[in-house]
């Protein structure tokens, strides 16, 4: 069984503010979050995040929730469909 943490959700903020010439204090002092907690999903470490963060996260970058998270399955076989049976 993998470990409770390994969720394989990847945080894509790096490119993103990069893409806009922002840092993540604006983007923090923007969505009214703090710069550790955007820090802690930027590095991959969030164990969750509210539909509210996200969405002022997307307001201010200009993006949808899948150009910031996209999901990694290191387990998955090549040629699978990644359906999961009943």
């Amino acid at each position: 069984m993998p470990p409770e943490d390994d969720h394989h959700i990847k945080v894509h903020l790096d490119r993103l503010l990069a893409e806009r010439g922002m840092t993540l204090a604006e983007l923090a002092a923007r969505v009214g979050v703090t710069v550790v907690n955007l820090s802690v999903l930027k590095n991959d470490r969030a164990k969750a995040i509210r539909f509210s963060t996200l969405a002022a996260i997307c307001r201010e970058l200009g993006c949808q929730p899948g150009d910031l998270l996209s999901y990694h399955d290191s387990d998955r076989r090549p040629g699978s469909s990644g359906a999961r049976g009943a």
